[in-house]
């Protein structure tokens, strides 16, 4: 019985021990998955992109852009006509971008620094510049998670679902919109069918011309007013980007189902998306940012992100 007793309290004596590497390993591996998560760069693959110099856009604190924006109109040098306005709505600036095209592809994407991967970010003002882009909005930050389908300008970057609910947007070859779940068809049956972009970040907006989120619909990340960027369709040959500010003084922000009422009922859209917003919320035109992104309202800045919505000029 006294060996026990010995062979017990050697035991304990060690436990202290034990505990301290297993709390020192879990502090080790929480601060690894921190930096894997929003530091390290993965770079995956790489596209090409133009080569003109970067520019950064940037305002100061309690100035605004609005008036950088009356009612302007491009045509690109892939037919599109590109139309620029600015509203009020819900005590908020809205931007609105209409695109006529009968050729959709000519509504591009582009991702940071030209390469898929993880944690590589830019300006929206500075891929648009890279990419020669008239007119551009920030895209879904796919570079923020590790799932969620990537389909982009017609190549397959990345299959992983989501979740079986994930809402995606999927803009097909041939000019249609779809609002699929990740559940109910694989990345390659997409890609075989045309698609032609597919964002992953949500939620859907409107489908078949009928608005899909209630008044207390949110994603888990969100406030209820927020800066918001959206895609849409009107009609055949006819889609709409949208960028609203908030918070700010002067532009509250959008909840989700605001902005799917505004894109509905004064744009007539049949299909819309929503897209990353908050601090990511950006519209680039014609060589400058037009609208006030911000993430809390004290400075207008740009917020770097990994991917944009496009047309070249």
């Amino acid at each position: 019985m006294p060996g026990r007793h010995a062979r017990s309290s050697r035991s304990n004596t060690r436990r202290p021990w034990l505990t301290l590497t297993y709390v020192v390993a879990i502090l080790c591996f929480t601060a690894y998955v921190a930096l894997d998560t929003f530091v390290i760069q993965r770079t995956y693959s790489a596209i090409a992109v133009g080569t003109a110099a970067k520019t950064t856009c940037s305002t100061s604190s309690g100035t605004t852009n609005e008036d950088k924006v009356a009612t302007a109109t491009s045509t690109s040098d892939s037919g599109a006509s590109v139309s620029v306005s600015t509203t009020r709505y819900e005590n908020t600036s809205v931007y609105v971008v209409d695109i006529y095209t009968d050729d959709v592809t000519s509504i591009m994407a582009a991702l940071a620094e030209g390469t898929y991967g993880r944690n590589i970010t830019e300006t929206t003002s500075e891929m648009a510049t890279e990419n020669n882009a008239t007119v551009a909005i920030n895209g879904d930050f796919y570079g923020a998670r590790n799932s969620g389908y990537v389909i982009r300008n017609g190549i397959l970057y990345r299959d992983t679902a989501a979740s079986s609910s994930q809402e995606d947007l999927v803009i097909y070859s041939d000019g249609s919109f779809d609002i699929v779940t990740e559940g109910s068809v694989t990345a390659e049956d997409l890609l075989d069918a045309g698609a032609w972009q597919v964002f992953s970040f949500g939620p859907g907006l409107i489908d078949g011309s009928a608005i899909t989120v209630t008044a207390n619909s949110e994603v888990d990340q969100a406030m209820t007013s927020n800066p918001r960027t959206a895609i849409g369709k009107v009609s055949d040959g006819h889609y709409v980007l949208v960028v609203s500010d908030g918070r700010t003084s002067e532009s509250a922000g959008l909840t989700l189902y605001q902005l799917a009422t505004f894109m509905s009922e004064q744009l007539g859209c049949e299909t819309a998306y929503n897209l990353d917003g908050g601090g990511s919320s950006t519209l680039y035109y014609d060589g400058e940012v037009v609208n006030n992104p911000t993430t809390n309202g004290d400075k207008i800045s740009e917020r770097s992100v990994s991917d944009i919505v496009y047309l070249t000029a």
